[in-house]
Formats: C-alpha cells, sequence, structure tokens
C-alpha cells in the first residue's frame, strides 16, 4: 500500500517565526483533534462510481519542531468503529472479514519512521502504516495550513491538509479487486491542540 499525504516543510520565515514564538517553541506535542479531523477515502466502484467513507473517531498525538523538522513526528489510531460509508449495510460489510476485519483488527495505525523538509510549506513523511495486521512502510506529502493561537481555545493549533495513494490489496483488504479499484485515493485534514494543563 503506497500512501502519499499532502505534507508540511514551512518556510523560512514561518520556521523563524515559529521558533521565535514561545507558544511554538520546538518541539511542540499537540493532540489531535478528532471532530476537526476527516479521513477520506475514495475509489472506483466498477467504473460506475467513486464513493467514499470517513475514518472517524482519529486518535493520536503530533510531535512538530520548526528548528529541527527530524524531531517531528506523529502517531495516529483509526479505530474501525469510526468508519462511516454513509451506509449502515455498508459500514457492516465493510467491517466484516472480506474487508476489514475489524472484530479481529479494530483499528489501522500510522506511525512516522521520518520527517523531511520537502519545498515551501510541504514535508515529505516517511513512517509504517498497519491495517488489519499488514505493516507498510509508507510516504506521506503534508502541507502545512496554519500555525497559531486558537482564536477560541486560546491553545496552541496547528493544522494540515495531505492526500494520498494507496493499494488496499497489499494489506489484505482486496475484495472484488481489480473490479472494484485497488486504488484508493485518500484526502485528509486534520487540527491539532497543545492539551490545556490540569
Amino acid at each position: 500500500m503506497r500512501i502519499r499525504l499532502l505534507s508540511a516543510a514551512a518556510p523560512l520565515a514561518l520556521l523563524a517565526a515559529l521558533a521565535a514564538s514561545p507558544a511554538f517553541a520546538a518541539p511542540v506535542t499537540y493532540t489531535l483533534d478528532p471532530t476537526h479531523t476527516n479521513v477520506l477515502a475514495q475509489w472506483s466502484h466498477f467504473g460506475y462510481s467513486h464513493p467514499f467513507a470517513n475514518f472517524g473517531d482519529v486518535d493520536g498525538t503530533l510531535v512538530y519542531d520548526a528548528d529541527d523538522l527530524a524531531a517531528s513526528s506523529v502517531n495516529v489510531t483509526l479505530p474501525l468503529s469510526g468508519l462511516e460509508a454513509f451506509s449502515a449495510k455498508f459500514n457492516e460489510h465493510l467491517r466484516a472479514a472480506d474487508f476489514f476485519d475489524a472484530a479481529k483488527y479494530p483499528a489501522a495505525t500510522f506511525k512516522s519512521t521520518r520527517v523531511e523538509a520537502a519545498g515551501e510549506n510541504k514535508l515529505k513523511v516517511t513512517g509504517d502504516l498497519t491495517i488489519k495486521g499488514v505493516t507498510k512502510p509508507v510516504v506521506l506529502d503534508v502541507t502545512l495550513n496554519k500555525a497559531a493561537d486558537h482564536p477560541m481555545s486560546k491553545a496552541p493549533t496547528i493544522g494540515f491538509d495531505a492526500t494520498a495513494t494507496i493499494s488496499r490489496t497489499e494489506f489484505g483488504v482486496g475484495a472484488y479487486a481489480p473490479h472494484v479499484g485497488d486504488e484508493v485515493t485518500l484526502r485528509i485534514t486534520t487540527e491539532a491542540s497543545v492539551p490545556k494543563a490540569e
């Protein structure tokens, strides 16, 4: 499964600004906000349509170091209980054994192994993606949207968008391929904030 994600290497000016800001002193650890995170998967259904599903209830942390991007990391869990294909019958089918087998493998995970600058506001994030007990290395291309104190919570907050293309058969989720497309496009958007001290 090849995954391509829009990544985030901040421009030099933004990096300098982040480094100068005490709210974003490197490295900063953020908690992903599941209410403002979508992981949308889309594929071809016999060439007739291109349905999609959302992997919701995302849980994870993101460490971002504007001074030293190599010290940045991401660790994400996608519980399949949050999988939503906008049809109760289809949700049940996707969680069944011929697809994700959610009873045996209740979550997918991504753990980064390397973060590199890839241009203005771009990053290349390499990591291990695990689905249905199968782990494959993937490379994500990430775009940084914004890093600032949130206007409502006042907490330091960062946001990214991403896209990816994966081969589902490589992860044992290949039912009905190639008639139902093996290639899956992922569109990801996420916000993460520094938790408030208790």
